[in-house]
């Protein structure tokens, strides 16, 4: 008996076209917007690590629940225009989908419903009984650099596939490389040339892959 094919996806970037954590701070403003968009990208680029930005980003936002129902929504509206039908097309090959993400589970959760993903492997955040910011966490693997291969590593040793891949946009992504048989990376929202320098594969449109991983 064959074992399931098992291919990872980011979310923010790859699967929809926005930062999740970005547009939580465009909620509050401008200037609280520019200064958590740097730290972001600064961590995508790999030149920040991503616990030096995670808590602080948070911190600095203190998002609330009605502000993470809202960020569910854009990331339906800004999904990447081929994810649905590649979700499926991946799904009849057999492959097992699942999002790993260093973003929050109760707002990439509305996406992942609408793709038909069942797994989704992100950072859970709480909330106190009027919706306020309470924390994060802190233990889940991906609020830290190394994060996302543990988080496959993980999913190898319970699901034990056949072959893994790796679909993402950015370094924390790239990390992922040792522990799957093919990193793809992703650019049609940011091309970060360290990415595309390390990639297995490079492409700008998810509806590549099912051909390319046939």
């Amino acid at each position: 008996m064959e074992f399931p094919k098992l291919i990872c996806f980011d979310c923010d970037s790859t699967l929809s076209a926005i930062e999740g954590i970005d547009e939580l701070a465009r909620v509050r403003g401008p200037d609280i917007f520019a200064q958590v968009e740097a730290m972001t990208n600064d961590a995508m680029n790999g030149k920040l690590s991503v616990e030096a930005v995670f808590a602080r980003r948070l911190e600095i936002i203190q998002p609330r629940l009605v502000d993470v129902a809202a960020i569910g929504q854009r990331y339906i509206e800004t999904i990447e225009p081929t994810a649905r039908a590649t979700v499926a097309a991946l799904q009849r090959q057999g492959w097992q989908v699942v999002i790993v993400s260093g973003g929050f589970r109760p707002a990439i959760r509305p996406l992942a419903d609408l793709l038909g993903v069942a797994r989704v492997e992100a950072v859970d955040l709480f909330f106190d009984e009027a919706g306020n910011y309470r924390g994060f966490d802190e233990r889940f693997p991906t609020t830290r650099s190394g994060g996302k291969p543990e988080v496959v590593a993980a999913l190898r040793r319970e699901l034990q596939p056949a072959r893994t891949v790796m679909v993402g946009d950015g370094v924390s992504d790239m990390e992922a490389k040792p522990m799957v048989d093919v990193f793809v990376g992703f650019g049609r929202y940011v091309e970060r040339a360290k990415v595309k320098a390390g990639a297995h594969h490079f492409i700008r449109s998810l509806d590549a892959l099912p051909a390319l991983l046939a």
